[in-house]
């Protein structure tokens, strides 16, 4: 059974930094690029970061700067450091898992439970 577990989160004032950790269970977690999507009450769930197996970085415009993405395949594990978090990062962070097959394309996609983050003073 495949499983993400997400963990880090928590309450902090503008300004402050968090680092989330997304351990994965039962995946060949090198082969999958790995992703940390945000929603916020009212809004769509939208890509914050996202990685690579070979270790090539994508960021949403909003954290350009402030947000790092990282994974140790050794620990199965994909991280996200957060710094100089604002009131607008608020929202459930949510770690994903995606990989296409090479030859039939077939999609294998998987979801954590989520962390909250709330920036507020």
């Amino acid at each position: 059974q495949v499983q993400l577990v997400e963990s880090g989160g928590g309450l902090v004032q503008p300004g402050g930094s968090l680092k989330l950790s997304c351990a994965a269970a039962s995946l060949s977690f090198s082969i999958y690029t790995m992703g940390w999507f945000r929603q916020a009450p009212g809004k769509q769930r939208e890509l914050v970061a996202s990685i690579t197996s070979n270790g090539a970085t994508d960021y949403a415009d909003a954290v350009k700067g402030r947000f790092t993405i990282s994974r140790d395949n050794a620990k199965n594990t994909v991280y996200l450091q957060m710094n100089n978090l604002k009131p607008e990062d608020t929202a459930v962070y949510l770690c994903n898992a995606d990989y296409v097959t090479v030859g039939t394309k077939v999609r294998f996609d998987y979801w954590g439970q989520g962390t909250q983050v709330t920036v507020s003073s």
